[in-house]
């Protein structure tokens, strides 16, 4: 039961970790308050399933899914960017559009992948005999958000991370370079959303289904893991921030869960949510005045 608890756990910090890398970027990066993310997990759940129902090749059904995500970020960045709406506002009415979008795109509110339908899971079931095919669906899962992780701190790497680090940072610096600091908010948000939707790719082909409203929370739950992982993993020098990241998906998974299995009732989860959320931001706030007072003392 155990065991059960702790690959749930793990399996599902996997899969919203790389979630939370995209919400590290537009919240840490980009300082830009996304709230197109609760549209966009949807938005690559509805492209998996349409895919995969159509019998289309799981693998690339997630790099279609990334793809939408990336399409939806730029929306998003083109609002604030070319039509100088408010970034808030600019998430919230990408987030209204992909609510219809997702419902059209699958054509219900909700719908279920049938068992013949192939996943990136079913592909690689002969890969694992024995005891370790109970571990199948994590070792994939940890693939894929491990190719994520590298390919994200790849790019920012790269003198276009650069210049999207400091788009955030420093946006001066940005033009003095020459460079469209509006043209990098929009990669950036475009990359951030890939990431959100690819997120809900894995999720569909883990769960089998969609559902229009899967999104709702997401942002929130991307933002405490963000928190807890640059607050609490950012003092381990050899890790990266993006590692620490996916650690703090996993921490705020198992506190859920562990709530969960220890008597809460289902109704309650929301309630949980919102208590450990605000706990992360209390404890963040206290770490960030505790380091000014050190700089202060300095």
């Amino acid at each position: 039961m155990i065991e059960l608890l702790i690959i749930g756990i793990l399996e599902q910090g996997f899969i919203y970790g790389i979630m939370a890398m995209g919400v590290y970027i537009t919240y840490t990066i980009l300082d830009f308050p996304d709230l197109s993310v609760d549209g966009t997990f949807p938005l690559g759940i509805a492209v998996c399933m349409v895919l995969l129902r159509n019998s289309f090749n799981p693998w690339l059904a997630l790099i279609a899914a990334f793809a939408a995500g990336c399409i939806a970020g730029a929306f998003t960045g083109f609002f604030n960017v070319k039509l100088k709406i408010r970034n808030l506002l600019c998430g919230i009415l990408t987030m209204t559009a992909l609510y219809s979008v997702n419902y059209g795109i699958v054509g219900q509110a909700t719908d279920f992948l049938s068992n013949s339908a192939a996943t990136i899971f079913s592909q690689t079931e002969f890969l694992f005999t024995g005891h370790a095919q109970f571990y199948s669906k994590l070792a994939v899962i940890v693939f894929i958000a491990l190719i994520a992780k590298f390919a994200l701190d790849w790019y920012l790497r790269t003198k276009s991370g650069f210049l999207l680090r400091s788009v955030g940072d420093n946006e001066s610096l940005v033009i003095t370079l020459a460079k469209n600091p509006g043209t990098i908010k929009i990669i950036g948000l475009s990359i951030a959303n890939g990431l959100v939707a690819l997120a809900g790719g894995v999720y569909c082909q883990y769960s089998r289904a969609f559902n229009v409203g899967s999104g709702t929370g997401t942002v929130v739950m991307g933002l405490a893991a963000v928190i807890i992982g640059t607050t609490v993993f950012k003092k381990i020098r050899f890790m990266r921030i993006t590692s620490g990241v996916i650690l703090g998906m996993i921490v705020y998974k198992a506190c859920i869960s562990i709530a969960i299995a220890a008597g809460l009732e289902s109704q309650n989860t929301n309630f949980m949510i919102t208590v450990l959320f605000i706990a992360t931001l209390v404890i963040n706030e206290f770490v960030v005045k505790k380091k000014k007072a050190g700089v202060r003392r300095k």
